[in-house]
């Protein structure tokens, strides 16, 4: 049996929930200095706040617009040691609101890669698989990208800093055959669809491929790139089928996620789906964010979701997430795995 070599999820990701208090405040308790840092205030409408150490950390994009990149001055105001500071903006620290934060671990400060016809900045974590790639785009389909994971990624996110435009993603889960021919939208609720966005090209262990879509290759325009590839013990992409019964479809991932996403893909109109142990450590896990959208939390039985010790359930009924017959996306990334890297079974922690 091959082991994972990852034995705390929390070195490489962790969810931490706080509340604003509508100044400035330093936010600790994350375990390591975030380099990508994705903020969501639970109480009141607002749209989500993505940071990284690429663009720096007073450049905001929203998961839930196709708005350019904005700097927002009052919002991240540095990456610490153990987590970030934050100024005043409602979105980020409004006075008693209750918000989230969902904080990745990458390479620290970017480096130079040339594996790709263009030539990228990039900040990689190899051992728990997810990279930060920046790269001006030329235009010209076929392109290549380096993304300095050392494997394949299952997951690519893409979105042009300097235009309106959509969030396109790359998910090993939307084509069995043929992912690479398709796409979704992040900040929308429409189906996979097919375009050649990804040049109809499989990523590899060093580059990705894209066409000619506005959105991840308009020439001249600088383009933020997130990539994930799977990890044991860590972290976890694919596809499941509903069954639009209570008791749901069971997810194997081999770890206690700590943090789920999930997206209905055959059919338009349902929404991104946020859950965690950090809002929510007792199952059923039923308090949902919406990356794309700028809702408040919402709760309600038919969202339920278990978060067990070697994966997820469905416990609701809700199209979303359950409709008989449905077709489904998810990442998911671990508290902690459910056997170690010497074998031993993993208890709660």
């Amino acid at each position: 049996m091959a082991f994972t070599n990852i034995n705390n999820g929390k070195e490489y990701f962790n969810s931490v929930t706080y509340t604003g208090n509508g100044s400035t405040q330093s936010i600790t308790g994350v375990g390591f200095q975030p380099e990508f840092t994705w903020i969501k205030n639970r109480s009141n409408i607002g749209d989500h706040a993505l940071h990284d150490i690429i663009r720096g950390v007073t450049k905001r994009l929203d998961s839930n617009t196709t708005d350019a990149e904005i700097t927002q001055s009052n919002g991240v105001t540095s990456f610490d040691s153990d987590g970030f500071s934050l100024g005043s903006a409602g979105n980020y620290n409004a006075s008693s609101d209750s918000i989230v934060s969902w904080n990745w671990l990458a390479g620290g400060t970017a480096s130079s890669n040339t594996d790709g016809s263009i030539t990228s900045s990039v900040s990689a974590n190899t051992d728990s698989g997810f990279s930060i790639v920046s790269y001006t785009a030329n235009g010209v389909a076929g392109a290549t990208i380096g993304h300095g994971l050392g494997a394949v990624p299952q997951v690519i996110i893409t979105k042009d800093r300097d235009a309106t435009s959509n969030w396109f993603m790359y998910h090993i889960g939307t084509d069995a055959s043929a992912p690479e021919d398709k796409y979704m939208e992040l900040e929308s609720a429409d189906a996979v669809q097919d375009f050649p966005v990804w040049n109809d090209t499989a990523p590899t262990s060093s580059v990705f491929s894209i066409g000619t879509a506005a959105g991840n290759n308009t020439n001249g325009n600088d383009i933020i790139a997130y990539c994930f590839t799977e990890k044991k013990g860590f972290s976890k992409f694919g596809s499941y089928t509903g069954n639009g019964n209570a008791d749901g479809p069971f997810v194997y991932t081999g770890f206690k996620p700590a943090f789920v996403i999930t997206k209905r893909t055959e059919t338009s109109g349902f929404w991104w789906e946020m859950v965690d142990t950090a809002r929510e450590p007792a199952n059923p896990s039923d308090q949902t964010l919406y990356a794309n959208r700028n809702d408040a939390e919402y709760t309600a039985s038919g969202y339920n979701k278990d978060l067990l010790a070697n994966g997820f359930k469905m416990r609701g009924t809700n199209g979303g997430h359950n409709a008989s017959g449905g077709s489904y996306i998810y990442m998911a990334f671990a508290e902690h795995p459910f056997v170690s890297s010497t074998g031993t079974p993993v208890t709660a922690r």
